[in-house]
C-alpha cells in the first residue's frame, strides 16, 4: 500500500515531531524547575518537620538536626548542608554539571525559608499522622518527578551521588540507600519508634511514587488497528492527530485474508480521538492499545 502522506505533509510532521521530542526551552525549564522545588518545600514545612519524618536526604537530615537543636528552623540547617554539599561539588565536578544543581539546592533552601515565615507550622495542620505522611511522600514526589523530566535535580545529595560516581567505584543507589537508611534510624532513636516506622514506610513509598509519578508523565498509548481501509486510519493519524504510524502487511490466520497494520504510539487524547474515529470506521475493526512510558525517539523522548 503507497503512503497516503504528500511531501507537504511529512514535512510538516518532520517539524512538528522535532518540536515535541526538543528540550523544554529555558524559561519552561525555569518555571518547572521552581514548581517543583516549591512543591518540595511545602512538604518539608508543612507535613515533614512537624512529625519528624526524615526519609533522608539533606530534609531528612535537617530535620533529624532540629531535634538536637530545637531553637533553629530546619530551614538553617538545609542552608548549611546545601552550602556544603555545593562547596564539595564546585571542588569535585566541573562547574557545567553542577550548574543547575547548585541553583536548585539555594533556591529549595530560600523556598523553605518562604514557606517557614508565611505557613508558620510546629505541629500537625491535620491531626492525623497518617494523613500527613500521604502528602509528605505525594508532593515532593511529584515534585521530583517533574523535576527529573526536565533533566534537572533538586539538588542537595543529588550532588553526594554524583561526586560517588565519579570519584569512587561505590555503587550509587546503595550508597545513598545506606546514607537515607541511617538518618531514618536516627529519626527513630530521636522521635521515637512510632515516627521511626512511618519514616520506614515513607522512604520506601517516596521511591514508589516518584517512580510511578515519572511513568505517568511519560505514559503513552501504542494503538494497532486492522480495518477495510487502513489508508483512511493513516491519513487521520497523519493530518489530523499531526502523528506518524508504521504500515505491515499481515493476514488473518482464521480467516486466511491479506491485512494491512496500523501502528501509532500517541498520547491519551490522541489514542481517545483515534478510536472513536475507526469505531465510525469500521465498527467491525479490531484495535490494541497498549500503555507504554519507554517511548524514545523523534517526536517523543529524544
Amino acid at each position: 500500500m503507497a503512503g497516503c502522506q504528500t511531501s507537504e505533509e511529512a514535512e510538516r510532521s518532520r517539524l512538528i515531531a522535532e518540536k515535541r521530542s526538543s528540550r523544554p526551552g529555558r524559561i519552561r525549564f525555569f518555571l518547572v524547575l521552581n514548581l517543583g522545588l516549591l512543591l518540595t518545600a511545602v512538604a518539608i514545612v508543612v507535613f515533614k518537620a512537624p512529625n519528624g519524618f526524615a526519609f533522608g536526604g539533606t530534609s531528612g537530615l535537617s530535620i533529624v538536626l532540629i531535634k538536637l537543636y530545637p531553637s533553629y528552623p530546619v530551614s538553617a540547617f538545609m542552608w548549611v548542608i546545601n552550602a556544603v554539599l555545593v562547596a564539595f561539588g564546585l571542588v569535585f565536578l566541573d562547574k557545567r554539571s553542577v550548574g543547575w544543581s547548585v541553583f536548585a539546592s539555594a533556591a529549595l533552601s530560600a523556598y523553605v525559608s518562604l514557606v517557614e515565615r508565611f505557613v508558620p507550622v510546629n505541629t500537625s495542620i491535620t491531626g492525623d499522622m497518617w494523613l500527613d505522611l500521604c502528602f509528605a511522600v505525594i508532593l515532593p514526589a511529584v515534585g521530583s518527578a517533574i523535576v527529573f523530566d526536565i533533566g534537572a535535580s533538586t539538588g542537595g545529595t543529588d550532588i553526594l551521588a554524583m561526586i560517588l560516581n565519579r570519584r569512587t567505584s561505590l555503587e550509587i543507589g546503595k550508597a545513598l540507600l545506606v546514607v537515607d537508611v541511617a538518618i531514618v534510624l536516627a529519626a527513630a532513636v530521636l522521635y521515637g519508634p512510632r515516627v521511626g516506622l512511618y519514616c520506614i514506610l515513607g522512604l520506601f513509598a517516596k521511591t514508589l511514587v516518584v517512580d510511578g509519578a515519572i511513568e505517568s508523565l511519560h505514559l503513552r498509548k501504542v494503538c494497532t488497528v486492522i480495518c477495510s481501509d487502513p489508508c483512511a486510519v493513516e491519513r487521520f493519524i497523519v493530518r489530523s492527530l499531526n502523528r506518524s504510524a508504521t504500515i505491515t502487511p499481515g493476514y488473518g490466520a482464521y480467516s486466511g485474508r491479506k491485512v494491512m497494520q496500523v501502528m501509532s504510539v500517541l498520547s491519551r487524547r490522541e489514542a481517545m480521538k483515534l478510536r472513536r474515529y475507526v469505531r465510525e470506521l469500521d465498527p467491525s475493526a479490531f484495535m490494541t492499545i497498549v500503555n507504554s512510558s519507554e517511548i524514545i525517539g523523534r517526536g517523543f523522548r529524544a
